[in-house]
């Protein structure tokens, strides 16, 4: 299916009111992808965080189809929204469009939003991508994020989905040995990738809980 605008179904407003609003002195999904969310002491931190909020409760299905039906940052957007605000009836999208991996960078919060669902269910489509992807070393799409993902579940369920993919003769290693100038990196290690992970969520969690 065509990539649509949102305006050319009825939508227009979504792109100005959910992913380039400011809170702070950048779009709303350049803080996002920057993480500097994360930040201690980033000023702009709680008013960002309300409305982020907010809006991750107010928005409707329709315009995070919308969203979800665009380019990149929407995408990326969408899929944060939906994690903070655990909307889990979009569990099979979101699967199905980290499968796909059409675009770049989006699929970094997808796997955060399956990371915020929690479930057994969302360990699966991470494993999926991971036994579709790994294998792959000439391609650097979501691997970590994805394998993050899984090691939070992972904790959070008592279950070992990432075991077979971390242990030595899994395909974490060598995916990373394909990427010679990067292989050194502690940011490529799965407990480093499991700590990002953990920070987005507790980021979610600290604002969400009463």
């Amino acid at each position: 299916m065509p990539f649509q605008h949102p305006e050319e179904i009825g939508y227009g407003y979504v792109i100005e009111r959910y992913v380039t609003r400011k809170d702070s002195d950048h779009p709303r999904y350049r803080d996002l992808k920057s993480g500097r969310v994360l930040r201690p002491g980033w000023p702009h931190a709680e008013r960002f965080a309300r409305h982020l909020i907010d809006d991750a409760a107010t928005i409707s299905d329709a315009e995070l189809e919308a969203l979800l039906g665009y380019e990149w940052r929407s995408r990326f957007t969408a899929a944060w929204l939906i994690g903070v605000g655990q909307r889990a009836t979009f569990r099979e999208r979101i699967g199905d469009l980290l499968l796909a991996s059409e675009f770049c960078f989006s699929g970094g919060a997808y796997c955060f939003a399956l990371a915020r669902f929690g479930t057994h269910a969302d360990a699966e489509i991470l494993t999926t991508y991971l036994d579709r992807y790994l294998p792959r070393t000439d391609l650097r799409y979501d691997q970590p994020a994805a394998l993050g993902a899984l090691l939070h579940l992972d904790a959070q369920l008592g279950t070992h989905h990432a075991d077979r993919f971390t242990e030595p003769d899994g395909l974490w290693d060598p995916w990373v040995q394909s990427l010679p100038h990067l292989q050194d990196s502690p940011y490529f290690t799965p407990a480093e990738q499991r700590r990002l992970t953990d920070l987005l969520c507790d980021f979610a969690n600290s604002w969400t809980q009463p």
